[in-house]
């Protein structure tokens, strides 16, 4: 398993993302946990993403999971799209609502093969960090789980897509508007003995294989 998780952006260490991917294969970008915005405020952000990753040498397009949400074997049909893909890079925003569209789209059952055999790097920051964690409780004292995009279900799901065995807490002490409510998340999962780590802006962790690294 490759992931390339960031606190904000691409993080300090770009070049690190560029070696653990490679640009032989382009990149996935999914900005589906913005999905609750407006069309030129998701706009903004996913030609943000696309031209910070072409500027490290990617072909990057975007894939919108919301195209897979009701497909019949999605599951089957999203994992023959990834496996074109050496990275899928996945945006920041409202984590209940990206682990919505991951769990409706089949992402979460199509993404873990191709981690698993290494063939695909997921990273991300924020929110697609913290969806990696085996559960997403504590993080509605920073999003709102019931801030729902348009045509999702309204369900919340409290298990994440479980790539790491602890939580990953964002943002942390960093100059960024959600600091006071992602120090209260760490207090949480503190009060609550749940293992995690928390990133500051700049800061990405990676892991691949059993080696797991946090880089400044």
């Amino acid at each position: 398993m490759k992931l390339y998780l960031s606190s904000f952006r691409l993080g300090n260490q770009p070049e690190r993302l560029r070696q653990m991917a490679g640009t032989a294969k382009p990149a996935a970008v999914v900005l589906n946990a913005c999905d609750g915005l407006d069309a030129a405020g998701r706009d903004l952000r996913l030609r943000q993403e696309i031209e910070s990753l072409e500027t490290l040498g990617f072909r990057a397009e975007e894939l919108d999971l919301r195209q897979y949400a009701h497909e019949r074997a999605r599951a089957g049909a999203l994992a023959d799209v990834l496996s074109r893909y050496g990275l899928v890079w996945v945006r920041g925003g409202n984590v209940f609502a990206l682990r919505r569209i991951m769990r409706i789209s089949g992402f979460d059952g199509a993404i873990r093969p191709l981690l698993d055999e290494r063939s695909i790097v997921y990273g991300g920051f924020s929110a697609a960090a913290a969806v990696a964690a085996p559960s997403l409780r504590g993080c509605e004292t920073v999003d709102d789980p019931h801030d729902v995009p348009a045509g999702y279900p309204a369900e919340v799901i409290w298990e994440g897509l479980g790539l790491l065995p602890f939580a990953f807490v964002p943002h942390y002490r960093s100059d960024h508007p959600e600091a006071d409510l992602v120090e209260r998340f760490a207090e949480q999962l503190l009060d609550s003995h749940v293992p995690f780590v928390a990133l500051r802006d700049g800061q990405v962790l990676t892991v691949d294989g059993d080696r797991f690294e946090i880089l400044t």
